[in-house]
């Protein structure tokens, strides 16, 4: 229990640390915030959030793919260790890549190479699949529709009005910082959750006090520190952002990510922010957004399951082979 304690929270820090750049990527670019003021602003919130939105996502994580029950700590081993290699090789090489997608890929495939296809739950597979396939063309949308607002709005404005979206990103950022925290946080709980079932500990599935206490830790420290280079990629690298896309960006991206967590869907908040920022860039100037780097991230997303899942698979051969 040590041990795959240990693990859920390397695993909820590591998301933390590669995810800051979702949070804080547009307030920097647009030079909102500084960058140590504004990690640090997503950390709080980050740590808050748990405590104030409820566990729906724990609970989809910890016994929507998997029953709990059926599964061992080589398993549960094998699949966080898979999902936080893949999620470090994507930090290394500055690609934004979703520790959610990486987490689902580690599970399926340890489970798949230790039990077989009869153990994966469809029905919960399915909405998980749904809520991370829907995700991002629903930021796109989302970030599109409120940037023509915003832009329709200001029509009239001086460029004065640039210092108003500054000091409004703040709010946006919080929003953004809090809708993460409560959907990222909440899979490190999920798989502690699972892991005293599996271990014997836990009949039911609960997540206790300490474990939500530790997750919320975990991914506030990640967050604070940050991950600089994925904040360059998506403050830089996909458009030209300037305080109005910082703005529409994060209030587009905190609905999506904020409805998701209520609904209990473990969506992944770099899919989304990036997402929003491809739909704010487009709603201005469709040629302005960088497509080649789109191109790259997108490629990341679709190999992080198969990925990841084959990562964890091979480590779970190991772990029984030793």
């Amino acid at each position: 229990m040590i041990l795959l304690s240990a693990l859920s929270l390397a695993f909820t820090f590591i998301n933390g640390f590669q995810g800051s750049s979702n949070v804080v990527a547009t307030m920097i670019a647009s030079r909102a915030m500084s960058a140590r003021r504004a990690l640090l602003l997503a950390g709080a919130a980050g740590f808050v959030a748990p405590f104030i939105f409820g566990l729906a996502v724990a609970k989809t994580i910890g016994e929507g793919v998997v029953d709990p029950a059926t599964i061992d700590v080589e398993i549960i081993s094998a699949a966080l260790v898979g999902a936080i290699s893949w999620t470090l090789t994507t930090w290394y090489l500055g690609l934004p890549s979703s520790s959610s997608h990486a987490l689902l890929g580690g599970i399926i495939g340890s489970v798949l190479i230790a039990r077989g296809p009869q153990a994966i739950r469809t029905a919960g597979l399915v909405k998980i699949t749904l809520a991370l396939l829907v995700s991002p063309f629903a930021g796109m949308l989302a970030g599109y529709l409120l940037m023509k607002i915003i832009l329709f709005l200001c029509r009239a404005a001086s460029p004065k009005v640039n210092w108003l979206f500054k000091r409004l990103q703040i709010l946006t950022a919080l929003a953004l910082a809090l809708s993460r925290g409560a959907n990222d946080a909440q899979k490190g709980m999920g798989l502690i959750a699972m892991s005293l079932i599996s271990v014997g500990i836990q009949s039911t599935f609960t997540v206790p006090t300490w474990a939500v206490m530790a997750c919320a830790t975990a991914i506030g420290i990640g967050t604070s520190i940050g991950g600089i280079r994925i904040i360059k990629t998506v403050g830089a690298k996909i458009y030209r952002v300037r305080p109005i896309h910082g703005l529409a960006s994060q209030a587009a991206a905190a609905s999506v990510i904020f409805s998701a967590a209520m609904l209990g869907g473990p969506v992944s908040s770099t899919q989304v922010v990036s997402s929003t920022i491809m739909g704010v860039g487009s709603a201005q100037r469709v040629s302005s957004v960088r497509w080649g780097v789109v191109a790259q991230i997108a490629k990341t997303w679709i190999i992080t399951i198969p990925a990841s899942s084959t990562i964890a698979a091979l480590l779970y051969l190991l772990i029984k082979a030793l």
